[in-house]
């Protein structure tokens, strides 16, 4: 069987989810620029329900969660997650709290798109630890074909606001992600998002040096799921739990970190992510997240 990218499935999410709901697509410059990354299909315009924003929007969010509150089940594409600060306001305070205080629901699929590669200080990084901690919200970070169908599949059946985080540069991957179990590891790895692509790296690194470590994949934020085998890896963990995220350290791998602790509180955790300071427009002042060969600097360290 033919394998297809990450970018092919969310193609074929949209135009399915455009048939079966009779709604609408709504996001900045979606028609241009290579149609979002090449994940919105080239043949769908403003006919197939394609609402095109400027790239400077700041009303996107409010029209959204309206679309939504009417009884649609609109996407929302962020071309770039900080502008997730133009938008917040209106899904937080709107689609987000709208079922708990007019017993109705808003459910609205909102596409982050995380990106760096000397873009700025707005477009550059990402930024989703400030809808973590509102109600109403479920934030998931996706990169294999099978997880963003599981993520769609739930939306469909669900009634509250999904936040999606993707990341530009895992569109072409066709592969699934399979956890590395370890009963005696010193160091367990959670990585998310742009950051799961270092895994054959660490696990070929460590298997030479016969150093064990294991490595859990990770997607489902908020809530924060794991599977129960996952759960036994953490609490069997002897020395230290890394995690490995493309969020600032102080966002999302923090808010990790707290859930970890109620499942091993005996381990040191560390956390990796995005340097504390602003993006700029050179490579030389980007804010990466962490390479695998930083990840694997880090792990030599802590054992």
């Amino acid at each position: 069987m033919k394998k297809i990218s990450l970018k092919d499935v969310i193609q074929k999410i949209t135009i399915k989810h455009l048939k079966r709901y009779k709604t609408f697509i709504y996001g900045q410059n979606l028609l241009g620029v290579g149609h979002v990354a090449g994940t919105l299909p080239k043949n769908l315009g403003e006919k197939d329900g394609i609402i095109d924003l400027p790239m400077a929007d700041v009303a996107g969010g409010g029209i959204v969660a309206g679309t939504a509150l009417m009884g649609s089940r609109p996407f929302y594409i962020i071309r770039y997650q900080g502008y997730n600060w133009f938008n917040m306001i209106f899904i937080i305070n709107y689609a987000c709290k709208s079922k708990a205080i007019w017993k109705k629901p808003a459910p609205i699929f909102i596409r982050g798109i995380a990106s760096e590669g000397s873009i700025g200080p707005v477009a550059g990084s990402t930024h989703i630890s400030q809808f973590y901690k509102m109600p109403g919200i479920k934030i998931f970070s996706p990169i294999t074909p099978n997880e963003y169908k599981i993520v769609y599949n739930n939306f469909c059946k669900d009634d509250e606001v999904y936040y999606i985080s993707e990341h530009r540069q895992t569109y072409d991957n066709q592969n699934e992600f399979k956890n590395i179990f370890s009963k005696k590891a010193k160091v367990t790895i959670l990585l998310n998002s742009i950051t799961r692509h270092a895994e054959k790296d660490i696990n070929e690194y460590f298997n030479k040096k016969k150093k064990l470590v294991a490595i859990l994949h990770i997607y489902r934020i908020k809530p924060f799921i794991l599977t129960k085998k996952e759960i036994e890896q953490i609490k069997n963990t002897s020395k230290s739990i890394l995690i490995c995220d493309d969020d600032y350290v102080d966002g999302i791998p923090s808010l990790i970190a707290s859930k970890i602790m109620n499942l091993n509180s005996k381990v040191k955790i560390h956390l990796l992510g995005l340097p504390q300071k602003t993006a700029g427009h050179h490579s030389k002042t980007d804010v990466l997240p962490p390479s695998s060969s930083k990840i694997i600097k880090k792990i030599n360290e802590i054992i």
